[in-house]
């Protein structure tokens, strides 16, 4: 069952720090200085309250691509 295999990884992930992520150091900072200390704070966001934090679009695209690759995005969306 490796669906359910990927799905308790994933759940996995949302624990961690964003460090995991390896985001820009500028972008970790600003997570970081919100209170959004890890992948599941991230994770809940979406990209209007992530632009309230003074994230730029291309910012907020590098979080998303980097949530992808772990079959994550924001607004707490998972994918198969």
């Amino acid at each position: 069952n490796e669906v359910l295999y990927m799905a308790r990884r994933k759940c996995e992930y949302v624990n961690e720090d964003i460090k995991l992520l390896e985001l820009d150091s500028s972008i970790e900072n600003k997570l970081n200085d919100s209170g959004l200390k890890t992948i599941g704070d991230v994770w809940a966001s979406n990209r209007k309250s992530l632009k309230a934090l003074g994230l730029r679009d291309m910012e907020i695209k590098q979080i998303i691509i980097k949530l992808q690759l772990l079959w994550l995005d924001l607004n707490k969306k998972i994918y198969n």
